[in-house]
């Protein structure tokens, strides 16, 4: 079978009566068989995934079908769906079985889009390779042993290879963005509080945002479309009205600010700042008015969000205790030791270093001096970044300083493994929309990805100027 390159497309052959919905999951299971090797999907659902698309063949045929029927969409293991396993990559949630669907995995399902498994991703969301799973890591699709990007890696690689059309993922400091970069997709991270968090695996609450990675534009903004929106079990998701996204729309000319730190600094590799200044080039070509901006906080943007979020991180997990729930220690000799038993069988060391942080930083000696100052940074950088959008539509950068690096590359180093976040983390800390679209390749055929951040909620000015880029390019 074809790789189908739109939802539209395969409805248009669906009618047609050249394939079926059960064809096009066939396809899909075919892929995730033939490239099992990558380490995708923690569990694949065949069987329910057939018999969903019988029933949403026979909806076309009948002229009831939803408006994503033939959609295949794999979900990161970070969202709940009823009655499938969730345990987020990590150990302590071993046999745990999700009660509910998430908001947005009901949204996907009231539209008959088709749900075929779990995606790998890092423990609990925290990494940028996708290493720090405990089933091992996803490796990119693309060069040999090449890390996805994380934490959304196999949701990347799912999509990369064909497996699914469209991944949920989740973005807390880029884990979206960057995964796209590495692999050659799409990948967008909304507004924050754009999409209900409900039914979401908490990592950090006050940065965590549902995803979207796909291969093409039209279809990630239609699943953004359906997705979105109030819901009366996340108090945080907000009230706006969402509209009709359309990439088509034309774009004029534009206000382009891109951040001049993000090419100046030595960490950038050269390819990448090559394509990204090609681009820029570009973008003056098509019309658009591009200048560089300057950024001073861009250097207190990662400490400020691995202060943040450690500290959310310490509060949110502090619910696994194997007593209810998933993994349970054999020691039990006293509950003090039990729960650390658990706690530190069940948790791999990313997530044990990351909690152990937050609960420093959250210590009433250091409080103060750590979280506190770290909320008022916060502040500051979210107030500088509404500025800039008072005189730029648009803020571009590349969405990762290198290409994918290879496993094990920082295993020894985490702290250079921080340094892949640099350039996603700013859109994360104030809560901007941003998207990650591919930008050629380096000089291993790895690809690059170019970022584009916009003001709140203006998700469809994001789509437009992607696909006027596309547009660019194909001409």
């Amino acid at each position: 079978m074809n790789t189908f390159a739109s939802l539209r497309e395969i409805q248009d052959e669906i009618k047609s009566g050249t394939t079926s919905c059960s064809q096009v999951v066939e396809a899909c299971l075919n892929n995730i068989d033939k490239y099992s090797h990558l380490n995708a999907f923690l569990e694949v659902y065949p069987q329910e995934a057939l018999a969903k698309a019988v029933e949403i063949d026979y909806k076309i045929t009948n002229g009831t079908a939803g408006r994503l029927a033939g959609l295949v969409v794999g979900l990161k293991d970070m969202l709940c769906y009823r009655d499938h396993h969730l345990q987020a990559g990590s150990k302590i949630l071993e046999g745990f079985e999700s009660q509910f669907n998430g908001t947005a995995v009901q949204r996907l399902l009231d539209e008959d889009a088709i749900i075929i498994g779990r995606q790998n991703c890092d423990e609990f969301g925290m990494g940028s390779s996708n290493e720090n799973s405990a089933f091992g890591p996803s490796v990119n699709g693309i060069g040999k042993d090449r890390v996805p990007g994380g934490s959304s890696g196999g949701s990347a690689v799912a999509v990369q290879m064909d497996m699914c059309q469209v991944s949920l993922g989740t973005d807390t400091g880029g884990s979206v963005r960057q995964p796209a970069a590495f692999t050659g997709v799409i990948g967008l991270k909304p507004t924050y509080s754009r999409i209900s968090r409900y039914g979401l695996v908490a990592y950090a609450s006050s940065f965590d945002s549902i995803g979207i990675i796909s291969k093409n534009l039209q279809d990630n903004a239609l699943i953004l479309q359906v997705i979105s929106g109030k819901d009366a079990f996340d108090s945080t998701v907000s009230r706006n009205p969402v509209p009709e996204f359309n990439i088509l729309e034309e774009i004029g000319p534009s206000r382009i600010g891109y951040i001049k730190e993000s090419l100046e600094t030595t960490r950038v590799q050269q390819e990448v700042k090559t394509n990204t200044l090609r681009q820029l080039k570009s973008l003056q070509e098509m019309g658009h008015q591009v200048e560089a901006v300057d950024f001073p906080l861009i250097e207190y943007v990662l400490p400020t969000y691995y202060l943040l979020t450690t500290a959310e991180a310490s509060s949110n997990l502090s619910r696994y205790d194997g007593v209810k729930y998933g993994y349970r220690s054999d020691n039990e000799e006293s509950l003090d030791s039990f729960y650390k038993s658990t706690r530190s069988e069940g948790f791999g060391q990313e997530v044990q270093k990351r909690i152990m942080l937050g609960t420093f930083v959250l210590s009433a000696d250091y409080c103060d001096a750590f979280y506190k100052k770290a909320q008022k940074v916060r502040r500051l950088i979210k107030d500088k970044t509404t500025e800039l959008f008072q005189k730029y539509d648009f803020v571009v950068m590349p969405t990762a300083p290198t290409t994918a690096f290879e496993l094990g590359t920082f295993t020894d180093n985490p702290l250079e493994m921080c340094w892949s976040d640099l350039f996603t983390v700013p859109a994360s800390v104030s809560g901007n929309p941003a998207i990650s679209i591919p930008n050629g390749v380096d000089k291993n055929g790895l690809p690059v990805g170019f970022q584009i951040i916009a003001d709140d909620f203006n998700e469809q000015g994001l789509y437009a100027l992607s696909n006027a880029i596309f547009r660019a390019r194909d001409n």
